[in-house]
């Protein structure tokens, strides 16, 4: 039986890893597996996080502690294992979480920490969901590889790479300074919550899962070995009774070799197997959408779309951009009219019968209804939170005050609210953003000395917990996740949505600003390599080289003027959506970047996705403004060398080469400048 069981688990495994070439083999998986058994599950094993309290470190206390194991199938593919230490005197439980999975060299773990007892804890400090020594020689090369987090700017998620030379310390974390704290997971160029670390022989990814203000430390010793840590940034915390904490999640992927693409697409085979959302089993497929406000707010402006044979999946309500077009009621003291949130009721006035209508003859359509929230920041004194609740509420964000999801009320009605919201509106998508600043700071502000950390952490459980509660009393109801763009895309995030629009520098309208289209290539390139999933809009531009710019996996566009009236603006907009939603689906494969990364307008750059199991894939290829040659050879890679590809320009023309060939060098001529070409492959059979 356990035979059949494992052969089971093993063609779920490879249904779910078909699309990508990159798959683990069987040293890398047994690799992760000894590793959690050494450093998790044997005897005396020193575990992989640590904390102190009362001032005894974690390690010395939970050798005497009372313990006990667990271990459960979650399914064919995942096994979990718990690991308790209880200690009688205080009261103290520490659970350490752990998954391993089947077929990937993945381990992960969250710790959780509870007060049993009667009576306060002693102080428990420095919490660090990691805290893992790797020993390494001082001439072994070690390197770190990672991309910046997103701040609205054409360098957003750039790749970076350091050499962590024997008595450097590297940390890493969303902006921090003095008494401020963006308490945004992936904000800033310190704040990308992913990392690669390259050994001689390999290596391991890192993800750390905290939709909050967390921190990483890189320290290599004068004798060459390297701690690294992870963790919630502030913790000093006297537990009241009953009470629980959480550390971060830690994420590590094992890989063997030298290659980092081979490394990032088994990442991205494991993402798309075990983080990307799912609905019905099914995960969340590549989408297009139009914005439904403004112009659009009417069926008609829906229906020119319809017309022209452009059916998109999602039609997108944002927040409106004045006391006009905002969705609720807007009456507050901010100029900016749509920061006055905290009413989440569509304004009767302006939507007497509310969206049900508009959301019904979408889905009547084959079409799904977005609307956007922001409940984490109440920016009118006078909506009904401010009027009803200001207990719920923490002062000192710079566009509004803080709704506390770490109290239990507050909680209770956003999860009851949103969920009738949901029910009576009809929506289909859950977007939610999160604008402003130092929601740390305000956390911060809000603790005790000795609770420092405390408000933050009952926060991130409370949010997390409510978009699972959404989910589960809403099983098709999809999040996207947007905070000032791409700036909280941290894992735990990713697990329950996807991010609809990867930046702000992709929509808003920038057409005097520099590098507004090749920044966007750019986030492409760089994200890739992590987010499988992502979504981007293009902007009020229509031109081809443009609008190709923008295509992935979640596309949207603004087109530029009366778009129906002129006749090239209206072939550019048809072609762009037909376009993209044609090779959408192959950029969920494995990603190879086929130039460097680079935003200089006299560059190249070009990358490659590929199916695996379609044995299909898609080069995108930009010269830019300033480029003055007119070919680019490309190598591409995860082609079998035997197999003939037909090639086919999106523009015209089609060739027929083997693997080896396209593998070897291809080469590209395009005799204008600025442009783009998108080539199709795929296998002659």
């Amino acid at each position: 039986m356990n035979q059949i069981r494992t052969s089971l688990a093993a063609l779920l495994v490879l249904q779910l890893a078909v699309l990508h070439a990159e798959l683990a083999t069987p040293q890398e998986n047994s690799i992760a597996k000894q590793w959690a058994q050494n450093r998790i599950f044997t005897e005396d094993a020193k575990q992989p996080f640590s904390f102190t309290c009362g001032g005894s470190s974690s390690n010395a206390l939970l050798h005497d502690w009372r313990r006990a194991d667990a271990t459960r199938e979650l399914d064919a593919q995942r096994r979990e294992r718990t690991r308790t230490w209880i200690e009688a005197a205080t009261g103290i439980e520490v659970r350490l979480v752990s998954t391993e999975y089947v077929g990937f060299p993945v381990v992960e773990w969250t710790v959780w920490i509870k007060n049993t007892g009667k009576t306060d804890s002693p102080l428990i400090e420095n919490i660090q969901g990691l805290d893992y020594t790797l020993a390494a020689s001082v001439t072994d090369v070690l390197s770190l590889h990672g991309i910046r987090g997103d701040t609205c700017v054409a360098e957003s998620f750039q790749p970076w790479t350091r050499e962590l030379k024997t008595g450097a310390r590297h940390v890493f974390s969303p902006p921090v300074k003095g008494g401020y704290a963006s308490g945004k997971s992936s904000d800033g160029p310190e704040g990308w919550p992913y990392f690669n670390l390259q050994t001689p022989g390999g290596g391991m990814i890192l993800a750390v899962g905290w939709p909050g203000q967390w921190e990483s430390k890189f320290a290599r010793s004068e004798e060459g070995s390297l701690n690294v840590v992870a963790g919630q940034q502030l913790t000093r915390i006297a537990l009241k009774p009953g009470e629980e904490i959480r550390t971060p999640s830690t994420t590590l992927l094992f890989w063997q070799g030298d290659d980092l693409v081979r490394a990032q697409n088994l990442w991205r085979s494991w993402y798309f197997a075990h983080v990307l959302p799912r609905i019905g089993g099914v995960p969340q497929p590549p989408t297009t959408q139009i914005q439904v406000g403004g112009s659009l707010a009417t069926w008609g402006g829906v229906q020119a779309f319809l017309d022209e044979g452009i059916k998109p999946d999602i039609l997108w309500r944002d927040a409106g951009s004045n006391s006009k077009s905002t969705w609720y009621p807007s009456v507050g003291p901010r100029k900016t009219e749509w920061l006055n949130t905290g009413t989440w009721e569509p304004d009767p006035a302006r939507y007497p019968q509310g969206f049900r209508p508009f959301s019904d003859k979408a889905r009547a359509n084959g079409m799904q209804f977005l609307l956007w929230f922001e409940p984490e920041r109440v920016g009118d004194p006078g909506s009904w939170i401010g009027r009803n609740h200001p207990d719920w509420l923490l002062p000192g964000n710079s566009a509004g005050d803080v709704l506390n999801l770490g109290n239990p009320d507050a909680l209770k009605w956003l999860i009851d609210h949103i969920d009738g919201m949901v029910k009576t509106q009809g929506l289909d998508w859950y977007r939610e953003d999160l604008n402003g600043d130092g929601y740390g700071t305000a956390w911060r502000k809000a603790d005790a000395p000795d609770r420092q950390g405390i408000t933050e952490n009952l926060h991130v459980q409370g949010h997390l917990a409510f978009w699972d509660e959404l989910r589960r009393r809403n099983p098709n109801l999809r999040i996207d996740s947007c905070a000032s763009g791409g700036r909280r895309n941290d894992l735990e995030t990713m697990r329950r949505s996807v991010p609809l629009l990867r930046s702000d520098w992709s929509v808003v309208d920038l057409r005097e600003k520099a590098l507004q289209i090749e920044g966007n290539q750019s986030q492409t390139h760089g994200l890739s390599s992590w987010l499988p999933w992502q979504g981007t809009g293009v902007p009020f531009f229509s031109d081809r080289y443009a609008v190709r710019s923008y295509y992935i996996t979640g596309f949207g566009m603004v087109p530029a003027g009366n778009w129906t009236k002129n006749e090239q603006k209206r072939a550019d907009t048809i072609r762009g959506y037909a376009e993209c939603r044609r090779i959408a689906p192959l950029m969920l494969g494995d990603y190879y970047p086929l130039t460097p990364y680079s935003l200089d307008t006299t560059s190249w750059i070009a990358w490659q996705f590929h199916r695996a199991d379609l044995n299909e894939g898609v080069v995108q290829v930009f010269r830019r403004p300033d480029a003055t040659s007119e070919m680019l050879t490309v190598k591409l890679s995860g082609l079998d060398l035997q197999q003939r590809y037909e090639i086919e320009n999106l523009d015209g023309g089609k060739d027929t080469r083997t693997g080896e060939e396209l593998m070897r060098g291809y080469e590209l001529t395009l005799r204008e400048k600025p442009a783009a070409a998108v080539l199709v492959l795929k296998a002659v059979r």
